[in-house]
C-alpha cells in the first residue's frame, strides 16, 4: 500500500485537491481517506448551499484571493458537468442608521475584491428586489449564487476514481508518522506508506496536525449552526437570499435567509458554542471534546469576550420565538407559525492560543506533509482553487 499522495478527508477540500492531482498528474498513485461511510457527510453537506462572491473577505487575504478564482472555476466545473445552480444575487441589508459605515465597508471591499455590479440600495429599493424586507439601506450582490454542495462533492469524487485515484471510506486515520523520509498512516484497518501526505480533516484537523506539529498554536472550536426552514406558504415572503451586516468582531454572518437549488427557503444559522466536535443536536455531549476545548487558553479568552452574544446565540438556539424575533429584523412578516425545524451542521473554527478566532484560511506545510487546518466559509466555494494552490506546491516534489 504505497502511494505518491494520501489525502485524508472526504468534504469537498480533500476531494478537490485530490481531483486537481489526478488531473495534472494522471498516474499518479492517490489514496483518498476518509473515516464516515460516505462522502461530504460534515461541513460540505451540511452548509447553506451558498456560492460566495468574495464580499466579506480582506483584500489580499487567503480567502479573498480563493474565493474570487474558486468561484470562477466552480461555476466553470458546474457548467461542464450540468450540476444544477444558480447566480441569483442577493441583499446585505443594513436595519439602523449605525450599520451604515460598516455596509460601506463591505462595499469597500467587494470593490477591491474585483466584483462588479454591486450598489447601493434605499429602502424602496431593497422592496423592489425583496418585497417583505425592512432596512434602511442595503447592498446588492448580484454575482452570489446557489448549488447543492454534495452534487458537486460526488462529482469530484467520480472524477477521482475515473482517473485512477482510490477513495477508501471508513478509514479513520488514527496514527501519522514519519519512517525514513516517507510517512506512514495508521488507519482503521491498514497501514499504508506515502511520499506526500495531504489532511483536510476539518473539525479533527488540528488533531491530525498536531501529531507531526505538537506545538502547533491553535485549535478547532465548533460551533453549531442550526436552521429553520419556511414552510411552502411563507416561501413568498423570500425571493432569493437576504443577509443582515456582519458584525466584523465576530465571523459568523448572523441569521439569514436563503433559498435552495432545489427547493424552499433556509432560515438561520445561529452560531452556539458545540459540547461535542459532530454534535448536530442541541443536546449532544462528548467529554473528551468539551474537555479539550475548555482547557485551550485561546476559547476562556473568547467566553470572557463574547459571553453576553454567546447567551444570545443559546437564547436563539433553546427558544424558536427569540429565533423568530431575529429574522423579523429583517422580515417583519415573518411570524412562529411560518417557519418549521431544519437541519444544523458544525462550523470548524480555529482559535489561536491568545483568543483570536483566525478570519482567513490556515494551511501549514511541514516538509513533505500539508495540514489544511483552517477552511470555513467559503472554501466550499474556494475548493478548486484551494486544492489547485496545494497541488501546485507539491508538484515540483513530486
Amino acid at each position: 500500500m504505497d502511494f505518491d499522495v494520501i489525502v485524508v478527508g472526504g468534504g469537498i477540500v480533500g476531494l478537490a485537491t485530490a481531483l486537481r492531482l489526478v488531473e495534472v498528474r494522471p498516474g499518479i498513485r492517490l489514496a483518498l481517506l476518509e473515516k464516515e461511510d460516505a462522502i461530504a457527510r460534515h461541513q460540505t453537506g451540511n452548509n447553506s448551499g451558498v456560492i460566495h462572491s468574495g464580499l466579506y473577505y480582506k483584500p489580499g487575504s487567503l480567502k479573498a484571493i480563493n474565493c474570487r478564482e474558486g468561484y470562477r472555476q466552480l461555476l466553470e466545473f458546474c457548467r461542464t458537468e450540468n450540476i444544477p445552480h444558480e447566480i441569483c444575487g442577493k441583499i446585505v441589508v443594513a436595519i439602523s442608521d449605525n450599520e451604515v459605515p460598516r455596509l460601506e465597508e463591505l462595499h469597500r471591499r467587494g470593490v477591491a475584491n474585483g466584483l462588479e455590479g454591486i450598489r447601493f440600495l434605499g429602502p424602496q429599493e431593497i422592496r423592489e428586489i425583496e418585497p417583505h424586507c425592512a432596512g434602511v439601506r442595503g447592498l446588492y450582490v448580484p454575482q452570489t449564487g446557489i448549488v447543492d454542495f454534495v452534487a458537486v462533492a460526488k462529482k469530484y469524487a467520480a472524477k477521482i476514481n475515473d482517473a485512477g485515484g482510490g477513495i477508501m471510506l471508513n478509514e479513520k486515520v488514527e496514527t501519522i508518522r514519519r519512517v525514513n523520509g516517507r510517512v506512514e498512516v495508521v488507519s482503521t484497518s491498514q497501514v499504508l506508506r506515502t511520499k506526500f501526505l495531504v489532511t483536510c480533516a476539518g473539525l479533527h484537523s488540528d488533531r491530525l496536525a498536531r501529531q507531526t506539529q505538537p506545538d502547533l498554536p491553535l485549535r478547532i472550536i465548533p460551533f453549531r449552526g442550526e436552521y429553520y426552514l419556511l414552510k411552502p406558504e411563507a416561501h413568498q415572503l423570500v425571493r432569493n437570499l437576504i443577509y443582515p451586516v456582519p458584525d466584523p468582531a465576530f465571523p459568523f454572518l448572523g441569521v439569514h435567509f436563503t433559498r435552495m437549488i432545489g427547493g424552499g427557503v433556509e432560515c438561520g444559522p445561529n452560531a452556539v458554542f458545540a459540547f461535542a466536535r459532530e454534535g448536530y443536536h442541541k443536546f449532544d455531549f462528548d467529554l473528551a471534546d468539551t474537555l479539550e476545548t475548555f482547557a485551550w487558553p485561546g476559547f476562556r479568552s473568547i467566553a470572557r469576550k463574547y459571553w453576553r452574544a454567546g447567551v444570545g446565540e443559546f437564547r436563539r438556539s433553546l427558544f424558536k420565538s427569540a429565533f423568530v424575533r431575529a429574522l423579523q429584523k429583517l422580515i417583519p412578516e415573518i411570524r412562529e407559525s411560518h417557519l418549521e425545524p431544519g437541519g444544523a451542521g458544525i462550523r470548524a473554527q480555529a482559535c489561536t492560543r491568545d483568543g483570536l478566532l483566525i478570519d482567513d484560511f490556515h494551511i501549514v506545510e511541514d516538509g513533505n506533509i500539508v495540514h489544511v487546518c483552517n477552511a470555513p466559509s467559503p472554501a466550499a466555494t474556494s475548493s478548486l482553487a484551494i486544492g489547485e494552490t496545494i497541488a501546485a506546491g507539491l508538484l515540483p516534489k513530486l
